[in-house]
């Protein structure tokens, strides 16, 4: 018994040592001048590591126009919620998804944004999934 309370009170007191030795990395100022973010990384490759990498990135830029991918008729379902496609429309959706190359996919998924488009959730998990291991593949290539 004793024994076990010498060694919770060393524990203890390393936690506290280790505690007060801590150090917080400052936190990097927030840019809040897009222009100057947008100039920061200009000079900088993507290399595919980080989520917000422009090339890979999921999320739509602001102000950005949206391309096309030959999937016009997709615009059709503007403004419709994510649970609510049947089963052939949600198909329409993974037509085009699977004949994308991988490097394009987290383009297309920008540009269905930037239209106003959700993608049926089962489709939206799939190229969640594709991304996913395209980033693997091409972090296992780098190291």
């Amino acid at each position: 018994m004793t024994g076990a309370l010498i060694i919770l009170a060393a524990i203890v007191v390393v936690g506290v040592i280790l505690r007060l030795l801590h150090k917080p990395e400052p936190e990097a100022p927030a840019a809040t001048d897009p222009a100057a973010e947008a100039e920061a990384a200009e000079g900088e490759e993507c290399c595919g590591m980080h989520i917000s990498c422009e090339k890979d990135s999921l999320s739509p830029g602001v102000g950005e126009q949206p391309e096309y991918y030959d999937d016009e008729e997709l615009d059709a379902f503007a403004g419709r919620p994510a649970d609510s496609y049947t089963d052939a429309e949600a198909e329409a959706f993974r037509e085009v998804l699977l004949t994308l190359r991988p490097e394009e996919i987290a383009g297309w998924y920008r540009a269905i944004s930037l239209r106003g488009i959700e993608l049926p959730v089962d489709v939206r998990d799939e190229l969640i999934m594709i991304v996913s291991e395209a980033r693997a593949v091409q972090t296992g290539a780098k190291q």
